[in-house]
C-alpha cells in the first residue's frame, strides 16, 4: 500500500471517529461551496477530540501537509469539482435518511396524460436541505439554492418558475401537457388545442377509439359534432352553415332558416328585386346577348313556385331544390307585394297579390324564391334569364346537360363579374368563363362586406363542385368550351348541333 493510500485509510478512520464520537447535532454542520473558491468545512464542536491519540494527530498533520504541498506544486488553490459535489450530495442524502427526514419520492417521469396529446407528468420535487448552487433554473436563469426544485423537460426549475405557457401561472399539478417545447396545465392545453363544436360550443367528444372526430363544412370549415347531422340542427338556406346554439336564425314562413349575415343582403319582395334585374340585363347586353322582349320578374314564396312548376308543361329540368323558374305557360302566380316585417326571429305580415301571366312570347315570366341574399338571388336570376334568352333565340333541341350547363356558366360569369367589379375590368378579360369578343366595362358597385365577398366565392364554389349530371357535369363541359372557343362560338355551335364544341 502506498503512502497516499495509507494516509487516506487513516483519514477515513479519523472521520468515522468524528461522526461516532461527536455529541453535536449534524444539522449544525455548515457546508460552504462556491465555484473557483476554496472549500471550507467548519468542524462541529466535539467532546471527544481530547481522546485522540498522539499518533492519530501526527497522521492528520502529515496528511494536511502533503495535501498543501501538492497544491502548492500545482500553483493553484483547491477547486471545487463536479465529483466533489456529487459526493457531497450523496453524503447529504445519507445524512438526511439517518435523521429520518423521509425518503424522497420517485424521480420525475413523463408519459401520456389521458386523451390529451403530448401529455407529460412529474412527481413532487425532492427537498434537499443543503445548498445546491451549481444548478441553474431554466426559468429565471439563476442558481437554485436551498429548498425544493423541479426536474423536468431535461432541466431544473424553481417551482415558481415552471409556468404554463397559456395562463403564465406556475404548474403545481401532478401532470402537465406540452405543445412543442412549451408546458401547459392540462385544462389550459385542452382549452387551446382541443377543438370545440361551432354549433353547441362544447368540446367535441372523442369516439370509441379515443380519437377526436368531427364534421366540417367543405367551404366554411365550420366544425361540429357528428351528432348534429342527425339531431335536427337547422342550416341556413343560403350559406348552408349549421345554426349555432347561441345565435338564432330567422325563420321564413315556408320553414327555411336564414342566418343573420345572409339576412343583411336578402331580397324580400318583387319591387326590391327590380334594380338587380336591370343590372343583370345590362350584363347580358355587355355580352351582346340583349333580351329584347319584356319578361316579367316576380319574387314568390316556395308554395307559389312549386305550384307554377307543376303547371309548366314543357318538362323543363329542375334542380332538386327549385329556387328559380323560367315560365313559358300562361298562369296566375301569387307574388310578394312588399318586404315583410321581421320580429321575434320570424317573418311577419307577408303581403302577396295574384299576378296574371299572359303569353306574349316564348317566355311568360321568371320566378325567383324570396328571402335569399343579393348575390344568390342574382346568380339564380342570371341562370333563368339564360333559359329565357335561349328560348327567345330559337334553341329548341338542347339536352338537359347542355342547356342547364350553359345557364350555370352564365350564372358563374355573373358572380365572378360582381366579385371583381371594383377593379373596373371588363367581362371578357377577367371572367374565367368568358372569352368572348365583348369589351363591355362592368359598372362599379358599392363596397361589400367581407362576408358578402366570401358569400360570392361560396356560390361560385357550389356551381363548380356540383356533382349532378345536368348542373355539375354540364357546367364543366360548357365552361371548358367557353374558355377554349369563346362564348359566341360556343353558342353558335350549340344552335347548329345541340352540343358543346370539343
Amino acid at each position: 500500500m502506498s503512502d497516499h493510500e495509507q494516509i487516506a485509510s487513516r483519514i477515513m478512520g479519523w472521520l468515522n471517529k468524528i461522526f461516532k464520537g461527536s455529541s453535536h447535532k449534524i444539522s449544525e454542520g455548515q457546508y460552504q461551496g462556491k465555484h473557483e473558491e476554496e472549500q471550507v468545512w467548519n468542524e462541529p464542536a466535539t467532546n471527544s477530540a481530547e481522546a485522540w491519540s498522539e499518533f492519530e494527530t501526527e497522521d492528520i498533520d502529515r496528511a494536511i501537509a502533503l495535501s498543501l504541498l501538492e497544491e502548492e506544486e500545482k500553483g493553484k488553490n483547491v477547486v471545487e469539482t463536479v465529483s466533489h459535489l456529487e459526493e457531497d450530495e450523496q453524503l447529504a442524502r445519507a445524512l438526511q435518511e439517518s435523521m429520518n427526514l423521509g425518503s424522497p419520492p420517485p424521480a420525475p417521469r413523463s408519459g401520456n396524460s389521458g386523451n390529451v396529446p403530448n401529455g407529460n407528468t412529474y412527481h413532487q420535487p425532492i427537498p434537499f436541505p443543503f445548498l445546491t448552487g451549481f444548478r441553474i433554473c431554466a426559468g429565471c436563469n439563476t442558481e437554485i439554492g436551498h429548498g425544493r426544485f423541479l426536474s423536468c423537460m431535461g432541466a431544473v426549475w424553481h417551482p415558481e418558475c415552471f409556468h404554463c405557457h397559456a395562463c403564465n401561472q406556475p404548474i403545481s399539478d401532478y401532470e402537465f401537457s406540452m405543445s412543442g417545447n412549451y408546458p401547459y396545465h392540462k385544462a389550459c392545453y385542452k382549452e387551446h388545442y382541443h377543438p370545440k363544436c361551432d354549433v353547441c360550443k362544447t368540446f367535441i367528444p372523442t369516439n370509441a377509439a379515443g380519437l377526436i372526430e368531427y364534421r366540417a363544412h367543405p367551404f366554411w370549415i365550420q366544425k361540429y359534432c357528428p351528432a348534429h347531422e342527425h339531431d335536427g340542427t337547422p342550416r341556413c338556406c343560403s350559406c348552408e352553415r349549421m345554426e349555432p346554439r347561441d345565435i338564432k336564425y330567422i325563420s321564413l314562413d315556408d320553414g327555411r332558416r336564414l342566418c343573420l349575415e345572409c339576412l343583411d343582403s336578402s331580397i324580400m319582395d318583387t319591387n326590391e328585386c327590380q334594380p338587380l334585374y336591370l343590372d343583370i340585363k345590362e350584363f347580358y347586353e355587355g355580352l351582346n346577348m340583349k333580351v329584347e322582349q319584356q319578361v316579367p320578374l316576380l319574387l314568390v314564396e316556395r308554395s307559389a313556385l312549386n305550384e307554377a312548376m307543376e303547371g309548366e308543361k314543357s318538362g323543363h329540368h329542375h334542380m332538386p331544390e327549385t329556387r328559380g323558374l323560367c315560365l313559358s305557360e300562361e298562369q296566375t302566380v301569387s307574388t310578394i307585394l312588399r318586404r315583410p316585417k321581421i320580429g321575434a326571429g320570424k317573418i311577419l305580415d307577408m303581403i302577396t297579390e295574384p299576378y296574371r301571366l299572359t303569353r306574349r312570347c316564348e317566355v311568360t315570366a321568371i320566378l325567383i324564391l324570396y328571402g335569399l341574399p343579393r348575390l344568390l338571388t342574382g346568380s339564380i336570376l342570371a341562370h333563368e334569364l339564360m333559359h329565357a334568352w335561349l328560348r327567345l333565340q330559337g334553341y329548341r333541341t338542347l339536352s338537359p346537360e347542355v342547356e342547364e350547363g350553359i345557364c350555370q356558366v352564365l350564372a358563374h360569369m355573373w358572380l365572378e363579374s360582381e366579385i371583381i367589379s371594383g377593379s373596373g375590368s371588363n367581362v371578357a378579360s377577367t371572367s374565367s368563363s368568358s372569352s368572348s369578343s365583348s369589351s363591355a366595362t362592368l359598372p362599379k358597385k358599392g363596397n361589400r362586406s367581407p362576408f358578402e365577398k366570401k358569400l360570392g366565392d361560396f356560390f361560385k364554389h357550389q356551381i363548380e363542385s356540383d356533382t349532378s349530371p345536368a348542373y355539375g357535369d354540364g357546367f364543366r363541359m360548357g365552361n371548358s368550351a367557353v374558355l377554349k372557343y369563346g362564348l359566341r362560338r360556343t353558342l353558335d355551335h350549340m344552335k347548329l348541333t345541340g352540343t358543346f364544341p370539343y
